[in-house]
């Protein structure tokens, strides 16, 4: 029998909590509710769930919080987040993002748009059947095994920088809008908005290290991914 795809609700309305619960349950997946910090991290430590979505106003830790804690940890960093909240200014959505969010929702939603945002999320999760190796430079993308390395060394990269990074690499030299990037790398942009392709190149930046001089920003038009970059000196 096929398993459910296990959603943790971090949420501390029960009422809310229910009626996510309910929807979600009729609709092919398997909710667990966690009404703060503590308990999520419980229901965490017992069984790993195929994403989580995460109230920002939670009792306790805040979910900005819990959201860079699980994110530093390497038992849970590769578990889709999705950020619940009425917070909806840019600002709000981009400290989301940076804590480590993988979408952003804003209450009120509907069920459609969480459902969906939540099978997109799955969909981005899920390893491409690819066996190929990219080398640009002494940068390695090995998607076969999953790796990446630079100058030999491995290198530790989330599952959507791993996609955007495959995809730069794979198009090395061109520059790519954001839009395009949405669009080759996410595939579901009507749920996503640009700004989350400039967080990803961030994270993805951050994860290189001196290679991440090689994601160049081209002002006015996008990114791209080059050997030419001249990358900084190792200490």
């Amino acid at each position: 029998m096929r398993k459910l795809p296990q959603i943790l609700v971090v949420e501390d309305e029960p009422a809310i909590a229910e009626l996510i619960a309910v929807n979600l349950r009729h609709n092919g997946f398997q909710p667990v509710w966690a009404e703060d910090g503590v308990s999520a991290q419980r229901e965490l430590d017992a069984v790993l769930p195929d994403v989580i979505l995460l109230d920002w106003m939670l009792p306790g830790q805040s979910g900005v919080t819990l959201a860079r804690k699980w994110r530093a940890d390497p038992r849970t960093k590769g578990v889709p987040i999705l950020m619940l909240t009425a917070r909806g200014d840019e600002n709000d959505k981009v400290q989301g993002l940076d804590a480590g969010a993988d979408d952003y929702i804003t209450k009120p939603f509907s069920t459609q748009e969480l459902l969906a945002r939540i099978r997109a999320v799955l969909r981005r999760r899920a390893p491409e059947q690819v066996s190929d190796a990219v080398t640009i430079g002494e940068l390695v993308l090995d998607a076969g095994t999953y790796r990446v390395t630079f100058q030999g060394v491995p290198l530790k990269v989330g599952p959507t920088e791993f996609k955007l990074l495959h995809y730069l690499m794979k198009h090395s030299e061109r520059v790519h809008s954001r839009s395009q990037l949405l669009d080759k790398v996410w595939g579901d942009h009507v749920f996503i908005e640009e700004r989350t392709v400039d967080v990803h190149v961030k994270r993805l930046r951050e994860a290189l290290g001196v290679a991440g001089a090689m994601v160049e920003t081209v002002r006015g038009a996008g990114y791209r991914l080059t050997a030419q970059a001249v990358l900084p000196l190792q200490a």
